[in-house]
């Protein structure tokens, strides 16, 4: 387990965390990943951690490394303790997992309407980079994504 009096401490996800992943996701998205997502994502050894309290599954995070590049992929607190700034703490948590895999930029991409997490990466040092037209589904046809960037250096 990642520990740090700092930052969240993390363990590495696993196929048997998959049942309550699901169940936040479909609380927490739209258009949630899907098992099978996750499942691929631990089968090719993508950077996929968990964080827990009182032995709860509260937020999970999933990372792919390319080179010296980080791609956060899934990021997630459990809607229910949204707003105490976990969320802000994982990713700084992810950040420093990145940085020891000698990664200096992370890249995401992040659903237009989904103001809060824009905040999030605005005020942990993320900047807009670009838009992909029609990256993710949407009640009636597609919507964008915003694709950010931030130094890890």
């Amino acid at each position: 387990m990642l520990t740090d009096p700092d930052f969240l401490p993390l363990r590495p996800m696993t196929e048997a965390d998959l049942a309550a992943i699901m169940a936040i996701e479909a609380r927490a998205f739209p258009f949630p990943w899907t098992a099978r997502i996750f499942a691929d994502c631990l089968k090719h050894h993508y950077s996929c951690w968990i964080y827990e309290e009182n032995g709860v599954l509260t937020g999970y995070a999933a990372m792919m490394f390319v080179i010296d590049e980080m791609h956060l992929l899934n990021i997630c607190i459990d809607p229910e303790r949204q707003g105490k700034g976990l969320g802000s703490r994982l990713l700084s948590t992810l950040e420093r997992i990145a940085r020891a895999a000698n990664a200096t930029m992370c890249f995401l991409e992040v659903r237009q309407s989904n103001f809060s997490a824009i905040r999030l990466y605005l005020n942990t040092g993320f900047n807009e980079i670009g838009v992909r037209k029609g990256y993710y589904p949407a009640l009636v046809g597609r919507e964008d994504a915003i694709v950010m960037a931030k130094t890890l250096l």
